[in-house]
């Protein structure tokens, strides 16, 4: 049974701790190998992600020492721009959290201001409250967290939310780890517009977008996970699709690329269907051929089309 903060505090004070039977006692070392195989890259946020975990260990090893005298404040802040990891990272934090005892449960529970702020006077306090309720004992990960404060609408509720999430933030910090998240720019403004947020902020993890081989790299791993493959025109093809998505607007790495392979799927499956007079090898089926990548409108320039076509042709 997973041991808690409380049986580690009420516990006789023990004089030596054996690191490496502790490190395997709750086993962290496969929640920090399952973010290695979920997420490509992101070599910054994985080394935090290890740190955390390590003071994290040794606030573990040194209440069963009868040293540590307070809880440590675990909130966070994750920034960085869509699709870059950072829902995953918070999951994979809750794991390790929950390991080393210091949430009951290790349950995330994702929300966004439309979950805890009202429409109406007297909605928002019962919204937020219920949504601590089921976060208790966990994570609760708010993205997009600066929509929370809109100081341009007097008659905005989200400041109600706000007080009651920095005063359970404080109060109940040994049973609920608040990570608030999204662009960083605008959590900086957030931050300075609200200052006890910062303050109650322990660890503030900046997530970098993905690098165009980062990107490529993901598409070959989606769709392995689904049993396709690019054939190497297609997968040069792709490459230069990731290179002008990259320079357009709404682009939210992997997101922007799971969403290009649904794309590429369903005019794969088309392309197919509209041949019945043919028999279909498995080659077939697994196949995204170059032409299922140029229909993209992302090509709908033709110099770039014809940019793409006449690098095939190269031997």
């Amino acid at each position: 049974m997973q041991a808690t903060q409380a049986d580690a505090t009420e516990a006789t004070p023990v004089d030596t701790i054996d690191l490496r039977r502790e490190f395997e006692d709750v086993d962290i070392a496969s929640v920090l190998a399952q973010l290695d195989r979920e997420l490509v890259g992101l070599a910054p946020v994985k080394t935090r992600i290890r740190e955390i975990a390590s003071l994290l260990m040794m606030e573990r090893i040194r209440r069963k020492m009868g040293l540590a005298t307070t809880f440590p404040t675990l909130h966070m802040s994750f920034t960085g721009n869509p699709g870059t990891g950072k829902t995953t990272v918070a999951l994979r934090m809750a794991g390790i959290l929950h390991r080393l005892g210091f949430v009951r449960r290790g349950h995330v529970i994702s929300v966004t201001r439309d979950d805890l702020v009202g429409q109406y006077i007297g909605h928002t306090a019962p919204k937020t409250k219920e949504v601590l309720k089921k976060a208790m004992g966990g994570v609760l990960f708010i993205d997009e967290a600066y929509y929370l404060y809109r100081p341009e609408n007097e008659r905005d509720y989200g400041q109600e939310s706000i007080e009651i999430l920095l005063q359970i933030m404080e109060s109940q910090r040994e049973d609920l780890v608040v990570i608030l998240a999204g662009y960083a720019d605008r959590m900086e403004k957030f931050f300075q517009s609200n200052p006890g947020f910062r303050s109650r902020i322990a660890h503030h993890i900046d997530f970098p977008d993905y690098s165009e081989g980062e990107l490529l790299t993901i598409a070959d791993l989606m769709l392995d996970g689904q049993n396709y493959r690019f054939t190497p025109d297609a997968r040069a093809a792709f490459e230069k699709y990731i290179a002008v998505r990259r320079t357009q607007p709404l682009f939210s790495n992997a997101r922007s690329i799971r969403n290009a392979l649904d794309r590429i799927r369903l005019r794969q499956a088309n392309r197919l269907v509209s041949r019945l007079d043919r028999v279909l090898t498995s080659e077939d089926v697994m196949s995204i051929e170059a032409s299922d990548v140029l229909a993209s409108r992302v090509f709908a320039k033709g110099e770039v089309r014809a940019e793409v076509k006449a690098g095939e042709a190269q031997p």
